[in-house]
């Protein structure tokens, strides 16, 4: 490897790697023009002088996995290019409570116009890192993956998705386009999984994947006939769990989704799946407390 980086030195940066600032951009200016509205940040221009400097640090108010550091600079950047912002971390990492995560230097307005939608991508996203994180931890030692799925908040899927593999996780598909994911409605509209399955392979290009939502174990032993790559166990309970990866071995990956916690994702990973979906670390997960401290 050139430079002397190691196979796991790269491929963790490159798992790490965020999404580029042509997709991210827009979405932090969009956030920037939903605060400032039609006339800016009257209170600051108001109350703060044009010539006062300030120094402040972003801090986490408690511990947890940081993501999205980056994406808080280009909310400061934007707002003013002069801004200094100086991280003392990196995402992907584990930051304890009263952690600074960076320091900021600049223009005080600058700063205070910038502050809550740099904290609102902070927070969110270090909350869907850290989610992902205990979830990850619980499983370790186990062949699971952890991955999200497309319940994501609109707008935000690609830096939330991000934001899971700073905590530790993997990557569902980014959306309708990219896997073929045929679940029970697509099943009854096509007349069941056989034909559902054999319409699929007859339309896709030769580097997509079919996957299968199955609720029993007659379901999968179907879609398994049919050739589907992986399969989805979809509210299965963990003795249901355990005989489909059974069955499923060596013909298929296999998924576990639906009803996933905190409380009960080892005992899912123990039956051996390959892959376990959740939907509350990107919807659901709680933000991590995050603020911009003037010295």
């Amino acid at each position: 490897m050139a430079g002397g980086v190691t196979g796991a030195a790269f491929a963790r940066e490159l798992h790490l790697a965020p999404p580029t600032r042509l997709i991210v951009e827009p979405l932090v200016r969009a956030a920037l023009l939903e605060d400032l509205g039609r006339a800016g940040d009257i209170t600051t221009e108001a109350v703060v002088g044009s010539q006062v400097q300030a120094d402040a640090r972003v801090v986490a108010r408690r511990a947890g996995r940081l993501a999205g550091l980056g994406i808080a600079e280009l909310a400061f950047a934007i707002v003013d290019p002069a801004i200094t912002f100086r991280p003392g971390c990196a995402d992907g990492d584990d930051v304890e409570t009263n952690q600074t995560l960076a320091i900021v230097t600049g223009q005080a307005r600058s700063l205070l116009t910038a502050e809550r939608t740099a904290l609102n991508f902070l927070g969110h996203l270090c909350g869907v890192a850290t989610a992902t994180r205990e979830l990850v931890e619980r499983v370790r030692g186990t062949q699971a993956r952890i991955t999200e799925t497309r319940k994501t908040t609109p707008g935000l899927r690609v830096l939330e998705k991000y934001a899971v593999r700073a905590g530790g996780g993997f990557n569902h598909r980014l959306g309708l386009d990219d896997a073929v994911l045929i679940k029970d409605n697509h099943i009854v509209a096509a007349g069941g999984i056989t034909p559902a399955v054999e319409r699929a392979r007859a339309a896709i290009g030769h580097m997509v994947k079919i996957e299968v939502e199955v609720e029993t174990l007659a379901e999968l032993d179907e879609a398994l006939a049919a050739g589907a790559d992986v399969v989805l166990l979809d509210n299965m309970d963990v003795s249901q769990m355990r005989e489909a990866v059974a069955r499923a071995r060596g013909r298929a990956l296999t998924e576990a989704s639906g009803s996933i916690t905190a409380a009960n994702v080892a005992q899912v990973a123990a039956t051996g799946v390959d892959v376990i979906s959740v939907g509350w670390i990107t919807h659901s997960a709680p933000a991590l407390d995050v603020a911009l401290d003037f010295d």
